[in-house]
């Protein structure tokens, strides 16, 4: 009697392991996703205590110039002190370009945002005290609607 496998024995064990590949694969695109959540509801929280205590510590208490702010980590809060924000801005983790986040003041509100999984941040908007958000789009703000 010889030893050994035969050929559709292989064939079995090889296809199972396809099968069981084939499975993981997308479970782990999906932790990827939620990791990738998880570190932009993190910093963006950082960025947001950041603001706050920018306001704290201006007299008189302001928040950053008013409008669209593209990357208020680098323009305002890297070199504050004290310093929320340690040496490098965070980046958002959905962005295609290593983008930092961006914020948005008006008045004495403002708002903190990754593209999150929408890819971009069409449709964010602050009125008053209140946020619009487009699909996908993670946010903090001292208003609400995020």
């Amino acid at each position: 009697m010889k030893k050994g496998f035969t050929i559709l024995e292989l064939v079995i064990v090889l296809s199972v392991l396809v099968i069981l590949i084939g499975i993981a694969i997308p479970r782990m695109k999906g932790m990827q996703q939620a990791g990738q959540l998880a570190q932009a509801k993190a910093e963006l929280q950082t960025l947001q205590a950041a603001m706050e205590s920018y306001y704290s510590n201006t007299s008189p208490h302001t928040y950053p110039t008013a409008g669209t702010i593209a990357s208020p980590c680098s323009s305002y809060f890297a070199n504050a002190t004290p310093a929320i924000v340690p040496g490098t801005c965070p980046t958002d983790p959905f962005s295609s370009s290593a983008a930092e986040y961006e914020a948005i003041v008006s008045g004495n509100y403002y708002v903190i945002a990754s593209v999150g999984t929408g890819a971009n941040l069409t449709g964010l908007s602050l009125s008053g005290s209140t946020v619009t958000k487009g699909t996908g789009n993670i946010c903090v703000t001292n208003g609400s609607g995020c």
